[in-house]
């Protein structure tokens, strides 16, 4: 998922700030695609992942190339110190309330790995912790791990972690840092795509889904594109056509969320994940370049700007709904239950957003500088503690001598 909510800046040709309100639309397109794929309505909805991810790469590396420019340098301190205060309070929150809720209510199993995996969610490396544990991502069985949706999330921040540090290298050399960062980021992505081309038939499907190595291609697309000589390049190549190939681009994009059927779809891991990504990439940068397009109108629409500004804590909080209010418990099915777990979902999300979100982003003082670094230290083991403080059930015993 991509963070930096609200969409107000991008490098114009001038090198100025534009507000994007068809990237929030695009955000609101993405959640709204992952919310009816979980909830058994579009087969393909997976991919409004890749399509985050394509954002995210666009929006980080054109935030740290307008750093560049205006600075000749990247300030590690500031760009990872406002990822925490965007990311973390509302992740811990989410955590501290799902974690505590399921101790209290949940079924063994489902306690058990809460707390198995909610400290590598904490360190931001559940990704491989469930590919460490053979999950299996597209199990349904799988419903009974609350956080499993958050391997996007880890995905992302450690691309946050190592790409401001290769850009701030390149940045050394002071020339050319567009083009080189566009070179880098092909070559990387290229080799991404090739190591799940290789790992096909040798490795389970969610190795290949959810491992940072074989996913950082469609991060690394989004920042190909952030290159102004890259969009200088794409923005003659389709001239007048820029309207139309927007529209081919969504066209595509929704025919495809409606037909893939994930892990039976192994074209997926064969190209057809990074095409998927390079369309996302064109459709994020062209909808920036050409703002009074007809798709860019369209996804400024203001139900699916707002769906967007929420989408970071939406994301967060729809799997565990969905795991915790499962049409066994509630007793409900297809539309009805689906319409229940969003509105609740959506619910939890805006609370987030206007009572943890905001407020400590833009307005809390404590949260930045040496008082934040030490409410950073305290969450962080204050977390840490939760885990063990919490007894997990004793696994199920099977008595053999009873087995015929």
């Amino acid at each position: 998922m991509t963070h930096d909510q609200p969409v107000t800046a991008a490098r114009s040709a001038s090198g100025g700030k534009q507000h994007l309100p068809a990237l929030d639309g695009l955000r609101g397109v993405a959640i709204l695609g992952v919310l009816l794929f979980h909830t058994d309505h579009l087969p393909g909805g997976f991919l409004g992942v890749d399509l985050f991810f394509a954002l995210s790469g666009y929006l980080i590396t054109d935030l740290l190339l307008r750093e560049v420019e205006a600075t000749g340098t990247v300030s590690m301190v500031s760009f990872w110190g406002r990822r925490i205060r965007r990311l973390l309070p509302a992740l811990a929150v989410m955590l501290a309330g799902v974690t505590v809720l399921v101790w209290a209510v949940g079924p063994p199993d489902m306690v058990r790995t809460a707390l198995a995996d909610g400290p590598w969610v904490q360190l931001n490396v559940v990704n491989w912790h469930l590919v460490a544990e053979s999950v299996g991502y597209w199990d349904r069985f799988g419903s009974e791990r609350v956080f499993e949706h958050l391997w996007s999330i880890a995905v992302e921040e450690q691309f946050y972690l190592l790409w401001p540090v290769v850009l701030l290298v390149i940045a050394w050399f002071g020339r050319e840092v567009d083009r080189r960062v566009a070179v880098i980021a092909v070559v990387a992505s290229v080799a991404s795509l090739l190591l799940m081309i290789t790992l096909v038939g040798s490795a389970a499907p969610t190795r290949l889904y959810i491992g940072t190595d074989t996913r950082m291609s469609s991060l690394l697309l989004g920042a190909v594109f952030a290159a102004r000589p890259v969009r200088t390049v794409l923005a003659r190549a389709v001239g007048r056509s820029a309207g139309t190939v927007l529209v081919l681009l969504a066209v595509g994009t929704g025919t495809a969320w409606s037909l893939v059927a994930g892990v039976n779809s192994l074209w997926l891991f064969t190209g057809g994940l990074f095409a998927h990504s390079l369309a996302s990439a064109l459709l994020v940068t062209l909808c920036a370049q050409e703002p009074r397009s007809l798709v860019a109108h369209v996804l400024a629409w203001r139900p699916l700007q707002w769906l967007g500004l929420i989408s970071y804590s939406l994301y967060l909080w729809h799997w565990p709904v969905i795991v915790l209010l499962s049409p066994q418990m509630t007793g409900l099915d297809g539309w009805s239950w689906t319409v229940l777990v969003g509105a609740v979902s959506i619910g939890l999300a805006t609370l987030s957003k206007y009572l943890v979100e905001d407020p400590i982003r833009f307005r809390a003082a404590w949260a930045r500088g040496r008082s934040g670094l030490f409410a950073f230290a305290a969450l962080m083991i204050g977390l840490a503690v939760m885990w063990p403080a919490l007894p997990a059930p004793d696994p199920a015993v099977i008595d053999i001598t009873r087995l015929d």
